[in-house]
């Protein structure tokens, strides 16, 4: 659904996921309908969802679907780095075109490298001025550009709901 001339294609889209975010608490439910609408609009083939403590500057993962390479727990600091200075702190996306962008955002960059993933997009969800987490997908180089991120943004703001029970 890249081609531009197909936003219409969208809506869809955006009213399943709107309305599984009104009607469902679940976490995994949200995050799944997310993962599979993400995955029609723009496409991955990793995708996480990140939730953000500000206070801690640091990042848990809350929803993986390749929960075997990047399960769901623990926490990791992120907020120190630049990656997170410019995503978690300034609230702007990222997008990362090639191995060399992917080096740099990511300390685990070896590990995403070995699952021939070298293209990155990640996008704020944030309320009221403040990062609630992220949205990421990770695909082949060069499969993110900036025509995805407005589509990117609109769905990632509808999981706010589910970042904000976090908090």
């Amino acid at each position: 659904m890249d081609d531009a001339d197909d936003k219409s294609a969208l809506w869809p889209l955006v009213a399943e996921l709107a309305r599984v975010v009104s009607q469902s608490a679940d976490e995994e439910a949200i995050c799944g309908c997310a993962q599979k609408v993400f995955a029609r609009a723009i496409g991955h083939q990793l995708f996480t969802v990140l939730a953000y403590n500000e206070q801690a500057g640091e990042v848990v993962r809350m929803y993986s679907n390749r929960p075997k390479e990047y399960p769901v727990s623990g926490t990791k600091a992120m907020g120190l780095t630049p990656w997170g200075a410019h995503v978690l702190q300034r609230g702007k996306f990222f997008i990362g075109r090639n191995a060399a962008d992917i080096e740099w955002a990511f300390p685990d960059h070896a590990l995403i490298a070995s699952m021939g993933l070298q293209s990155a997009l990640n996008l704020q969800v944030r309320v009221a001025g403040t990062t609630l987490g992220t949205v990421n997908l990770l695909h082949v180089a060069g499969h993110y550009h900036h025509a995805q991120v407005e589509v990117g943004s609109i769905l990632a703001a509808l999981l706010a709901p589910v970042l904000l029970a976090r908090c």
